[in-house]
Order: C-alpha cells, then structure tokens, then sequence
C-alpha cells in the first residue's frame, strides 16, 4: 500500500488506478447512451414504420432524428463526459492533496 502522506501520492499507482477505473466507469456509461440511440433508431423504424414516416418540420421522423437531433445528442454526451471527467481529476487530485496533508 502506498504512503498517502507522501507528497508524490498524486502520481502514485493508487492514484491513477482510481482515476482510470472511474473514467473508464464513464465511459463506459456515455457509449452506453450512444449505442443506445444507434441501435434504437433501425429498431423503431421496423416496429413502428408508420410513425416513424410522420413528417415533422418538413422531414420524416426518420431523418429529423437521424439528420438534425443525432448530432446535438452526440455533442451533449461529449459535453458531459469532459464535464464530469474533469470533475473526476479534480475530485482525485484534492483527495490525494488532502490525505498527503495529513
């Protein structure tokens, strides 16, 4: 086990280990919701194709959210995973300089 009162404990083993099981358990989450929406969209379009061909704004349902919404969605799991990765680094790091104080 590592010295946790040693100043080098945030470049520690521990401390990576920690940090990369977390990022990976985010990971691991956004391609979650990315695979979710990749594989739902073909599912819905052979269950329910009448609703899926409902125009909406001028386009089918289909492409509206093929077209227009898969790239805000995209773009806000992306947001989220820097967002909480960071928060992630940040959390670890001033749990490492805390213990290393005391």
């Amino acid at each position: 086990m590592k010295d946790t009162s040693s100043p080098d404990y945030i470049h520690s083993d521990g401390f990576l280990a920690r940090l990369m099981r977390d990022q990976l358990k985010l990971s691991i989450a956004c391609a979650i919701f990315f695979f979710a929406a990749l594989v739902a969209l073909p599912l819905l379009n052979y269950f329910y194709p009448e609703f899926m061909a409902q125009r909406v704004a001028g386009f089918t349902l289909t492409w509206l959210i093929l077209g227009v919404l898969f790239f805000p969605y995209v773009w806000i799991i992306s947001f989220s995973f820097i967002k909480k990765s960071i928060a992630l680094e940040e959390a670890e790091a001033t749990a490492a300089k805390d213990s290393a104080k005391k």
